[in-house]
Formats: structure tokens, C-alpha cells, sequence
């Protein structure tokens, strides 16, 4: 067992269940792992606006990394930092969002967007993560080639039928990197888990990477360990297994 000092959860398909609730045993175990000195903690894709819920059921008061790592939180309502796409590559991504048909959306300072809401004025925004969601493997790939070739994007997913854009070299491992210095640890100190590419970043870096028994395959071989499911709750699992044994 490592001397671990900060354990960073992504969210869906990992902490939560599939009908996005807290498990019983999930939330027994990150309350053990915090009377054990040790910060428990989200790094997820999703927006501030949709991780305050559950930051406020389970009352926690630690950092928080959000949108894959645009926003980095020293505590709920006390923002660290922020990186902001670049204007010329969201309209360029919404160009190819319309060229495919795609659906799409994406996250601005405080809002969200997607193909039925997209403003006249984005222009006006300050933009944080694109998305895209389809369900041909081949016309993602095309898209994710095309991305790709223009080497200014942070490229990852959160299923196998969707693309998650960010700034280049802006993920979840550079949000918790950020996160270790304000608690004065070591990336090797980290345990993280997850299950979709979005999480391959921490999991690579972290002292111990956690895949979920229902992650991607390519994040499962990256892992030093795999666990249960989030059905199984896995994380109560590693948490009982690498912090309170």
C-alpha cells in the first residue's frame, strides 16, 4: 500500500452509478478515506453547474477539476484557474459538427450549448470544452482525423460514441497536477480512476491508475489496476483495499 494523500474520482461510469446516484458503499468509503487524512476529490468532464449537487450532498469542501481540466477549483466556489478554447477552433469545430451532421455541445463560462440551443452570439463566450456524439464509428473517425491533423486539441472521450475537445495539453492530469500543489503532495501520492479516455491522462500519471471493471479497453490496459464495476462499486473497493487496510 502507498502512502496515498489524495484519491481524484471521475464521475459518471466510475463514482456514480449508471442512473447517476451515490452508492451507500461508495459514500461510506470516500467518508472513511476523508477521517483517514486523505482528500477525496472529482476530476470529471462535466461542468461546475452539474458536479455542485452532488459536491453539496456529500458535503465535501475539496478541489475540484472540471471540464477535463479547463477549470480547476481550490474548493467549491473558489476558482484556481481556467483555459479557454480559442474562438477560431470552436467555430471551426462547429463547422464540422454541421459538415457531418453531428450532434453537438459544448461548455462556456456558466453555460452549456449543444445543436438546439447554439447562440448567435458565441462570439461573446468564453468557451471550454466542444463536444461531438455519433453513433457511426467511421464518421468519427473521420472527424477525430481531421482534429488530429490540426494539432491545437486536446482530444479524448467519455464514450465510445463521442469526441471531447480541449486547449492542447489541458486535461485531467494537468488539472490534478495543479490540485497537488496547492495540497503540497506528489502526482505519485494520487490515486485515480475512471473508465473513458478523458480519464487516460490520470490515470498514466497518478501514484496508482485505477480502471473501472466497466471501462474502455484501452483504459483498462493503461491501468496498474482494474477494479468492479461502478454497479459494483468499485471505488469502495480500491479505497478499502489501498487507503484503509
Amino acid at each position: 500500500m502507498g502512502n496515498y494523500k489524495l484519491i481524484a474520482l471521475d464521475m459518471d461510469g466510475t463514482f456514480l452509478t449508471e442512473d447517476k446516484t451515490v452508492s451507500q458503499q461508495n459514500r461510506e468509503a470516500i467518508e472513511a478515506a476523508a477521517a483517514a487524512g486523505v482528500t477525496v476529490m472529482f476530476a470529471t468532464g462535466r461542468g461546475i453547474q452539474n458536479v455542485l449537487p452532488y459536491i453539496e450532498e456529500l458535503d465535501l469542501q475539496a478541489p475540484i477539476v472540471t471540464v477535463n481540466g479547463s477549470e480547476v477549483w481550490a474548493a467549491p466556489g473558489k476558482l484556481h484557474h481556467r483555459s479557454i478554447l480559442d474562438m477560431r477552433l470552436v467555430n471551426d469545430m462547429h463547422r464540422l459538427a454541421l459538415e457531418h451532421d453531428t450532434w453537438y455541445w459544448a461548455y462556456a463560462v456558466g453555460e452549456i450549448f449543444n445543436k438546439e440551443t447554439w447562440a448567435n452570439d458565441i462570439a461573446g463566450k468564453q468557451w471550454l470544452k466542444f463536444g461531438y456524439y455519433y453513433e457511426d464509428i467511421d464518421v468519427l473517425e473521420v472527424i477525430r482525423k481531421k482534429l488530429t491533423g490540426w494539432d491545437a486539441l486536446e482530444i479524448t472521450n467519455s464514450h465510445p460514441f463521442n469526441i471531447e475537445l480541449n486547449p492542447k495539453g489541458i486535461h485531467k492530469a494537468s488539472g490534478i497536477r495543479q490540485v497537488c500543489g496547492l495540497l503540497g503532495i506528489d502526482m505519485s501520492q494520487v490515486i485515480a480512476m475512471g473508465d473513458s479516455l478523458n480519464d487516460v491522462s490520470m490515470i498514466r500519471e497518478a501514484g496508482l491508475g485505477v480502471a473501472m471493471g466497466n471501462a474502455q479497453d484501452e483504459v483498462k490496459e493503461l491501468a496498474d489496476v482494474v477494479t468492479v464495476s461502478n454497479e459494483e462499486h468499485g471505488v469502495a473497493k480500491i479505497i478499502e483495499a489501498y487507503v484503509l487496510t
